[in-house]
C-alpha cells in the first residue's frame, strides 16, 4: 500500500454538497489543515436543495476556524466533460474523491436517464480526466477514491456481503451503474496505472442526510401525521452506518493508495481495490422504527402520547429492494486499521436532535 499524505494536496471532491461529500470536506478543512479542497456538485432537486445549501454553509463556517486551508466550490455536472477536463487543468488534484452520482434505488426505476448520465457518464468523464493527469510526464492523481453500494450485492444469500462475493446479478439499474463504476474503474486501473479504491457504503444515515432514506422519510411523515410504510411486513435488516463513521472510513483509505507493480508481462498490475464500509451489525427493520420513536420523542420532535401503531403499514417489499443487507468488513479493518463503531440510538439520537434544530420545531 502507497502512504499518501493529505496535507499541502490538492482534493477533488465531487458530490461535495451532498450528505457524504459535504461532511468528508468538513473533516478534510478540520484534520487536514493546510489543504486545498475543490468541491464540485450540480445541487440538483432530487431532494430539498435548502438541506444542501445548509450542508454549504456550515463548511463556510468550517473555512473562518481552519487557518492555511481553502475551499473552492464550482456548481455543474460531471456528465459535462468540458468542465469536468477545465478543473482537472486548472486545479490538478492530487486526489479525486468521487461522491457525486443519481443516488436511491427507487428512484432509478422510475427515472434511469440520470442514473445512466451522472453514474456511467460523468464517472466515464472522471476517470478519463484522471488517466490525462499523467500526460506530459506530470505526477498526475495519486490515488482515486469513488462511492460504490452495498446495492451491488442484490440477492446474494451469503451473508455477511463480503468483496470476494459475486456480484453479477443487480436487482435494480442504480446498482448496475455501481457494479459499472467498479469495472470500469478497473480497466481503467490496468490500462493507464491509475490507483483507484472503489467503497460500497451501507445505508448511511445522521444528521442532515438524504430525505429519501427510511429514516428521514419516516420523520416527515410521522410529523405530518401519515402512516409509515414498512416494507417486506418488518423482515428486514440493514447495516445503518453513521455519517460519522464513513467520513473516517473515506478519509483513511484515501491515505493508503493500492501499490503500483509491474507482472511477469511487463504490464500493470491493476493497482485496484474495493471495500465495504457497513457497521457489520445488521438491525431489523422493527426494532429501527422502535429506536427513532424512541429519539423523537426525547428530542421533542414529538409528542410524548404519539400513537404510533395507528400510523405504521405494514406492506410487501419493493421492487429493487433487498430484504438484508450486512458487511463483512474485515478487510477495511485489516488493512486501514477502521472498524465503524456508533450504536443505531447514538446516530439516531444525533439526528432527531439535528432534525429539530434544522426545522425550528
Amino acid at each position: 500500500m502507497q502512504k499518501i499524505t493529505l496535507k499541502h494536496k490538492t482534493i477533488l471532491v465531487t458530490g461535495s454538497a451532498g450528505f457524504i461529500g459535504s461532511n468528508l470536506v468538513l473533516e478534510l478543512l478540520k484534520t487536514q489543515s493546510p489543504v486545498t479542497v475543490i468541491g464540485m456538485d450540480n445541487l440538483n432537486d432530487y431532494y430539498d436543495v435548502k438541506i444542501k445549501e445548509w450542508r454549504l454553509d456550515e463548511i463556510e463556517k468550517c473555512l473562518t476556524e481552519c487557518d492555511g486551508s481553502a475551499y473552492t466550490f464550482i456548481k455543474g455536472e460531471l456528465s459535462d466533460k468540458a468542465l469536468v477536463d477545465r478543473i482537472f487543468a486548472e486545479y490538478k488534484p492530487d486526489l479525486v474523491v468521487n461522491l457525486a452520482a443519481q443516488a436511491g434505488v427507487r428512484y432509478s426505476i422510475e427515472n434511469p436517464d440520470a442514473y445512466i448520465q451522472s453514474n456511467l457518464i460523468g464517472f466515464y468523464n472522471i476517470l478519463e480526466a484522471c488517466r490525462h493527469s499523467y500526460d506530459h510526464g506530470a505526477p498526475g492523481v495519486e490515488h482515486l477514491v469513488y462511492a460504490s453500494s452495498s446495492s451491488v450485492y442484490g440477492t446474494n444469500k451469503k451473508v455477511p456481503y463480503s468483496t470476494d462475493d459475486p456480484v453479477d446479478q443487480p436487482v435494480s439499474l442504480y446498482a448496475a451503474t455501481k457494479k459499472s463504476n467498479e469495472l470500469m474503474a478497473h480497466a481503467y486501473s490496468k490500462l493507464y496505472n491509475i490507483p483507484s479504491t472503489g467503497l460500497r457504503f451501507f445505508t448511511v444515515y445522521g444528521p442532515a442526510g438524504r430525505p429519501d432514506m427510511a429514516y428521514f422519510g419516516f420523520t416527515n411523515k410521522l410529523l405530518n401525521n401519515q402512516t409509515i410504510q414498512i416494507f417486506n411486513y418488518g423482515n428486514c435488516k440493514r447495516d445503518f452506518t453513521y455519517i460519522d463513521d464513513i467520513v473516517e472510513g473515506v478519509k483513511r483509505v484515501m491515505q493508503g493508495a493500492p501499490e503500483k507493480s509491474t507482472g511477469k508481462d511487463g504490464l500493470p498490475i491493476p493497482p485496484y481495490a474495493v471495500y465495504n464500509i457497513g457497521n457489520n451489525h445488521p438491525e431489523n427493520l422493527l426494532d429501527f422504527v422502535t429506536i427513532l420513536q424512541e429519539e423523537l420523542i426525547r428530542a421533542e420532535v414529538l409528542p410524548a402520547d404519539y400513537h404510533f401503531d395507528t400510523h405504521k403499514e405494514f406492506v410487501p417489499m419493493q421492487p429493487g429492494d433487498v430484504p438484508v443487507t450486512y458487511a463483512d468488513t474485515s478487510a477495511l479493518e485489516q488493512d486501514y486499521g477502521f472498524k465503524p463503531s456508533t450504536s443505531l440510538r447514538d446516530g439516531l439520537r444525533k439526528f432527531a436532535e439535528w432534525y429539530k434544530v434544522f426545522y425550528h420545531l
